[in-house]
């Protein structure tokens, strides 16, 4: 909570405009005008960082929930109506699920250009085949359940028995996976800023600043070190998070 009120009160508490240039504080640890230390064009790093919590927190939830949204739809679509449809659906995501993580969004990302919009699109192309994996496993489990059999049988049509006998019950699964899974999303955009493919500078982001501060790295430690301890902090966060919910979630995890 404490991240998401930083990113949404970013106006309001950081101290100087994150692309306002001090060329006499130019790589300055840190002192009384700059909590954090300035980056090699003279701009607060504090400020930075807090700006760029709304790039990350965006771009995370985005991502997980359109991922979440269409792998489930495939996922469950797959599952329940069996034989060809199954096949084409589920040896698509097997294709997907070939490719590392990072190498499908790299090339995804080379192919669209880096912009916000697009890392959303090629973070959420990421995580759909998790979410389909996941409820396509989910799914099969209660596909021959009787409350199923019963909507069948009086003849509920197939996109309602999804919505209203199916993903009640297996919506619980997918929400701890995309609160889990969104610190994942969240350091996938960092590795591809990383490397150049990410919102472009200066656009002050968690990823940009780690790279930028490796050129400086032995003169101005603390531009990289921060950065990354925002990105270690955020994610520790929505791991711890995603644990918490699943234990609201599960009966079992609270001794019941």
């Amino acid at each position: 909570m404490l991240i998401v009120l930083v990113s949404i009160l970013a106006p309001l508490l950081a101290p100087y405009d994150p692309l306002a240039q001090d060329l006499p504080y130019r790589l300055s640890a840190s002192d009384l005008n700059h909590r954090l230390g300035t980056d090699d064009f003279g701009r607060d790093v504090l400020s930075r960082i807090i700006w760029g919590s709304r790039i990350s927190l965006i771009i995370g939830t985005c991502s997980v929930a359109f991922g979440m949204l269409v792998g489930t739809i495939l996922g469950m679509v797959a599952g329940y109506c069996r034989g060809k449809v199954e096949t084409v659906i589920m040896r698509f995501i097997d294709v997907l699920m070939c490719f590392p993580d990072l190498i499908l969004a790299v090339a995804v990302t080379a192919v669209l250009g880096a912009s916000l919009v697009n890392l959303i699109f090629t973070i959420s192309l990421v995580m759909t085949p998790r979410f389909a994996r996941l409820a396509h496993g989910a799914l099969l489990t209660i596909r021959e359940s009787e409350y199923v059999t019963a909507a069948q049988a009086t003849g509920v049509r197939l996109p309602r028995i999804l919505r209203k006998h199916i993903f009640p019950n297996i919506s619980g699964e997918l929400l701890v996976a995309g609160t889990l899974w969104v610190g994942e999303a969240i350091r996938l955009e960092a590795n591809l800023a990383f490397i150049g493919l990410g919102v472009q500078p200066p656009t002050p982001t968690w990823g940009n600043m780690t790279r930028e501060g490796v050129d400086v790295l032995i003169n101005a430690p603390w531009i990289s070190i921060y950065a990354g301890l925002s990105i270690l902090i955020t994610v520790l966060a929505f791991n711890m998070l995603g644990d918490g919910v699943r234990d609201m979630i599960d009966p079992r995890l609270r001794g019941e």
